[in-house]
Parts: structure tokens; sequence; C-alpha cells
């Protein structure tokens, strides 16, 4: 089958927990077989259908996301008698912007120019992330493993060419429509548009402009909680535990250039044998692995010193092997998300990480004041002002792994 589908996710989105969620990557893209061009919306259609038998699906709730709201509309038209609801998230029946030829041709430019850096999903899909370095190399790695450079511009040639608002009125599925009011890709006219010609649909509008949730857990609780009250009727707010932990995040610093350097292959071994390292020194310290994030990992420890020492532990190692990596570690009260974790002590951790040194490890103020009597020593790097937190902190460097 083309389509990879994802049915065992190590980590379950929020939607997981009130219906069984079936995933796949659209033909082309992410996991699926690579094809020549961009498949047409009657071939992804036909791919839906292969994945709903595949899955042993009958009939499905269809969520379309972006691009993938053409082809779900396009398909509940089709076969009404296998989709019990759609919803549709930032969607268009026609792109708003990439009608524009001058549009398209900028936006295909910085693809050719920029795809696998990261700036392309945060200049076009999460604006209010550029300069962010830790979101920049998050998303370079989202764009690697996502798409070639011209499969990505297949894709959007394809975007400027599909118009399903002829579909709108044959849609007589449960409809609702999510849009955010100030989404900077898809103006929430193209939301209006959808809701106003659907018969019955609801329209929901969404504070915040990127198009992108990755890095809006509150917005992302917030969708999946409309998703949940329109399929099932209700909507069960439950509260996050709450634990008290060492957060560390890792990173491997000038990651994109070095892929270039190496070429994939060379840098594909570097980064696994980065990986090992990472997780033996967890297993080592007793600290529990998160989640890869890309080029880095995001971990907590029951023990702030372990913590410390795994961090500093796995720099030292990483740079026997040729790779530089820096950490930033915060110790404070985290939400438990079914296998994630959130809350303020997260973004700071994520923060620190950020202000270290290639091979460094930084910490905050509260880690260097737990860790007292440890026999680890520090020095002191001054007050710094930390996106999105209203103080001053004050941080640390780690001075070797004691």
């Amino acid at each position: 089958m083309v389509p990879k589908i994802h049915s065992k996710l190590p980590l379950q989105p929020a939607e997981s927990k009130f219906c069984r969620l079936i995933r796949f990557d659209k033909r082309g893209t992410g996991l699926s077989d690579r094809v020549t061009g961009s498949p047409s919306l009657e071939q992804r259609i036909d791919d839906v259908r292969a994945v709903m038998d595949a899955a042993g699906s009958k009939r499905a709730a269809l969520y379309g996301i972006s691009e993938g709201g053409p082809m779900c509309l396009l398909f509940a038209a089709t076969y009404p008698e296998r989709v019990r609801a759609l919803v549709l998230y930032g969607s268009f029946a026609r792109h708003p912007a990439l009608v524009d030829k001058a549009v398209l041709e900028r936006s295909l430019d910085l693809v050719e120019r920029l795809w696998g850096s990261g700036e392309v999903t945060a200049r076009l899909f999460a604006p209010s992330t550029a300069g962010d370095e830790a979101a920049v190399r998050a998303y370079a790695r989202f764009e690697r493993q996502s798409a070639s450079p011209s499969a990505m511009a297949a894709v959007m040639r394809m975007n400027s060419e599909i118009d399903a608002r002829h579909v709108l009125p044959s849609v007589r599925t449960p409809t609702l429509v999510l849009h955010r009011i100030g989404d900077t890709r898809i103006p929430i006219d193209a939301g209006r548009e959808i809701a106003s010609h659907v018969p019955g649909a609801k329209m929901v509008i969404l504070p915040g402009s990127d198009h992108l949730l990755v890095n809006d857990p509150e917005m992302m609780d917030r969708v999946a909680g409309e998703l949940e009250e329109f399929l099932t009727g209700a909507r069960h707010e439950v509260e996050a535990d709450r634990v008290l932990a060492t957060v560390m995040f890792t990173d491997i610093v000038d990651s994109t250039r070095r892929a270039a350097e190496l070429g994939d292959r060379k840098w594909r071994v570097l980064v696994d044998r980065h990986d090992d390292i990472v997780r033996e020194q967890l297993a080592r310290f007793r600290g529990h692995e998160v989640k890869s994030l890309g080029d880095g990992f995001l971990a907590t420890f029951d023990g702030p010193a372990r913590g410390v020492r795994c961090a500093t532990t796995i720099t030292e190692a990483a740079h026997l092997v040729g790779i530089d990596v820096r950490a930033g570690l915060h110790t404070g009260e985290i939400e438990l998300r079914g296998g994630d974790i959130g809350g303020i002590t997260v973004n700071i951790a994520a923060r620190v990480a950020t202000m270290a040194d290639a091979g460094q490890t930084l910490v905050s103020s509260t880690v260097r004041d737990l860790v007292a009597g440890s026999g680890l020593r520090f020095e002191d790097r001054g007050r710094h002002r930390l996106k999105g937190l209203p103080e001053d902190m004050q941080l640390y460097a780690v001075l070797g792994s004691g």
C-alpha cells in the first residue's frame, strides 16, 4: 500500500483518549512511498479508502488539517456512507493565497532555498516562533523527514490549483469548521466560506495567528475538546496530574550545517550514535526519556543532581565522537499529559538550553540551589531575559561532570 498507516504511536494525541485514532502520511510524504509529481485529489481519496479498509474501519469521522481539507470534503461528498462526521481545521476549498501567482512564486522560491532548515515552517506556518532557535531546529527535522524540496514544491503547486468549492453543497455529513481568527497562512474567510456553503456546518473561531498548533499546547487541548464535544456530545475536562521534576533539554549544535557538510548518510550514522549516548546516560542516571526533539531530547529526573550529571556526561561523551551538544535544566512542577509533559517549568528548561554554548550545560538558580552539597561546581553566568518570562533569571554553567 502506498500510504503509511500510523497504527501504534509512541505518543498518542489527545484525540485518542475518546476515539480510535488512525493517522497516515499522504503518498509522497513522511513514511509513505515517494512518487513523481503530486497525486491528484482522486488518488488521495482512493488512499483514504484504502487506509480505512486496511484498518478495518467501515465508517469514520474525518479530520482534515490545512490542505487535507479538500481531500476530506471530496471523500465525504463521494462516500457519505463511510463518513459519520467531518472536522476541518485551518482549511480551505480554494487556497486564498496560493491562487495569487506572485505569492506562489515567492513560496516556491522559499522552499527551494530554505526547505530543510526549519525557516520555511517558521516563516509561513508559525511566524510567532520566528527567531526561536529551539523551535526552528525542531521544524528543520520535521521538514527533512516529511518531504524533499521538490515534493514540497509539487504539493504547493497542487494546492494552488485545487478548487473544491463546487463540492461544498454536496457534503451532507455533520461538519465542524475550526479556524484561528488571525491565521496568517489560510485567512479565516476560507473557513467561513466552507461553513457557509456546507449545509448545517458549525464553525468555531479560535484565537491566535499561527497556522500550526505545535507550539501552543493550550490551543491543542482546546481543539481536542472541541473535537470531543462535536463527536461525542460531551467534553470531559480532566485536571492534569502535577509532579515536581527536573527537566532537561539537550540539543546538537549547528546540526543543519553539520548535516550539509557530512551528507545525509554520514550524518545519520552520527546522529544514531548521539541517540545511543543519550539513552545510555539516561538509563545510567535514572532519567526518563519523554521524547526525541529532532536533534535533541526532552527528559525528566526525580533528582536534580542526577539530571545535571547526566547532562554533562552526555555533552562530554558526544564531544568524543565529534558532536557538540548543549543542555539546559530547570526544576519545578510539571503537568503529566499522557506520555508528554507541559507547564512553565518545561518552557523555562527549553529557554535555558538555548542560552548554552556548545558543549555546555546551563542550569537555573533553582537547580543550583537544590544540589548544594552534591559536589557539583558551577560558574555564575549572570542574569538573562528568557523569552516569555516576566523576570530575568540567574543562570549557572556546570564545571565538568563532577
